[in-house]
């Protein structure tokens, strides 16, 4: 393996490449280090801000539940882990932005729940985002209620709706390599109907926070928003219920048998696994994967290999060993744009980035990239995974979905901070804040002298030593404009070059 197949590697397995990871993966191989990254502790949100000393205002330890993120994405051994949380974040979405913004101790644990599920069960992973607090509050299944004529008081019908379109089946039937299947006049078969959605919306009914007197008494507590939602039977609609596939619930059973049989019933449905293959494969590899590379990935989650559905970890691991992920030939139709989040975390591990105060307080980091850890505007996510920019990308029928937050003024502010970062906020500079991150770029100054020896050293750290000759000349073309002895700004220079350029956001 070259190094830069080792970068292509890591830029999808984890939060960026650095050289000394690439050695790592040049000497185990791919399955060795993955199967070595499914055995590392789950580095976690929730127990680093319960040691905090309590704030004024709950909502203010949001911004140390996002320093964490960063600290654990640059930092932590379970690189793998992390990165997989991540994706899951952005299809089983809740956000800190509206309901959630003063329960910071649910969104850190509820992070932690999507980390330490990352190679588990599907099934199971299901069932704890749907008794999960922070997804009660954010969806509003939470304090869900049997049907009342009299107080005109009806099921929600909102986390019925979103944990099939969004979380596991989405709204047409698929074939099994993710292609959509079509009745006989050649339309989508819909996967649902309102009816279903009524059937689900009532079977959530009766769950919100545990250990309260009683369901209209419960109030979320420090404790209560980080453990899983208590049925109160009274509350919970006892009536039969038609679920997907026309299956009934029969009449009186318990709320927790309901629950059950429902998600066990989203579960078992075929559109599952090429639904979660396609998720998984966006967020971590390919916008635009084949039918094969769906199909393939699809039978593994139906069987693992040992007669297992839904087991995480093997789709995980049948996604980045596919050859699709890894093509000997490269095309247009390969690869995706990095998400603005990635390009940073790549940027801060490659050049060892820091703050006097070793804290990353990006709490404003969706205003600052576009994006940010549980930060979404919608249950939507940042962006949608059909989007396709106008032009020759939706003219061939592809999709690129980062684009869709790639604007005019993000583009323009995420360079502006790179400015910032390469420039300003470096081990030079004298006047920066406790809390300012700064990268340490010395050793490109010992070799700026030479431009082609700055450019490799550069193109070695953050391209994996694959650069153009294009952007090699831009960059040689600006460099040797700045005299031999001004060594950080020959640095500085080159590095902003690189990191702002199409090379740089463009994943392999």
């Amino acid at each position: 393996m070259s190094k830069a197949e080792a970068y292509q590697f890591l830029n999808q397995a984890s939060f960026g490449a650095t050289e000394a990871e690439a050695q790592t993966v040049i000497s185990m191989r791919r399955e060795n280090w993955i199967n070595d990254q499914m055995q590392k502790p789950a580095s976690l949100q929730l127990p680093h801000l319960q040691a905090l000393p309590p704030p004024q205002f709950p909502f203010q330890l949001h911004a140390d539940r996002v320093d964490i993120w960063f600290r654990n994405a640059l930092y932590g051994e379970d690189q793998l882990r992390q990165r997989v949380a991540f994706a899951l974040s952005e299809i089983m979405v809740v956000s800190q932005l509206g309901a959630l913004g003063n329960l910071p101790f649910a969104v850190a644990d509820y992070y932690d729940m999507l980390v330490q599920n990352a190679f588990g069960n599907y099934r199971d992973l299901l069932e704890e985002v749907t008794l999960h607090p922070a997804m009660g509050v954010y969806l509003s299944m939470l304090g869900n209620e049997k049907p009342d004529p009299v107080n005109n008081i009806r099921p929600d019908e909102n986390y019925a709706r979103e944990v099939m379109q969004l979380f596991s089946i989405g709204l047409v039937e698929l074939n099994i390599d993710g292609s959509e299947r079509l009745d006989g006049q050649g339309k989508p078969i819909p996967t649902y109907s309102q009816g279903i959605i009524e059937g689900f919306a009532h079977v959530y009914t009766g769950w919100t926070f545990a250990g309260a007197p009683g369901f209209r008494q419960a109030r979320p507590t420090r404790f209560n928003q980080v453990i899983p939602m208590q049925l109160y039977p009274e509350f919970h609609d006892p009536g039969s219920k038609t679920l997907l596939g026309g299956e009934v619930l029969p009449e009186g059973q318990s709320g927790e048998k309901d629950l059950s049989d429902a998600l066990d019933n989203i579960f078992n449905h075929p559109n599952v696994a090429p639904f979660i293959a396609i998720r998984l494969i966006q967020r971590l590899v390919t916008s635009n994967p084949s039918p094969g590379y769906v199909r393939r990935v699809a039978e593994v989650f139906n069987n693992n290999g040992s007669g297992v559905r839904g087991d995480l970890g093997a789709v995980v691991k049948a996604i980045l060993l596919d050859d699709e992920a890894h093509p000997a030939l490269a095309m247009e139709i390969d690869g995706k744009l990095k998400e603005p989040l990635l390009r940073v975390t790549q940027l801060w591990k490659a050049y060892d980035a820091t703050s006097n105060s070793g804290r990353f307080p990006l709490n404003a980091a969706y205003i600052l990239f576009g994006q940010g850890p549980l930060q979404s505007p919608s249950v939507f996510n940042f962006f949608s995974p059909f989007y396709a920019p106008p032009g020759e990308i939706r003219d061939s029928s592809l999709v690129a979905p980062e684009l869709e937050i790639a604007t005019e003024y993000q583009n323009t502010l995420f360079t502006n901070l790179m400015l910032l970062q390469c420039f300003v906020l470096n081990s030079l500079a004298t006047d920066r804040g406790d809390d300012d991150v700064f990268i340490d770029f010395e050793e490109e100054m010992t070799v700026a002298g030479n431009t082609n020896a700055l450019i490799d050293m550069v193109a070695g750290k953050l391209l994996g030593g694959e650069i153009s000759e294009t952007l090699r000349a831009e960059i040689a073309g600006m460099v040797e404009r700045i005299p031999e002895t001004d060594t950080a700004f020959r640095a500085a220079e080159t590095i902003y070059f690189v990191v702002t350029s199409p090379e740089y956001a463009y994943q392999r």
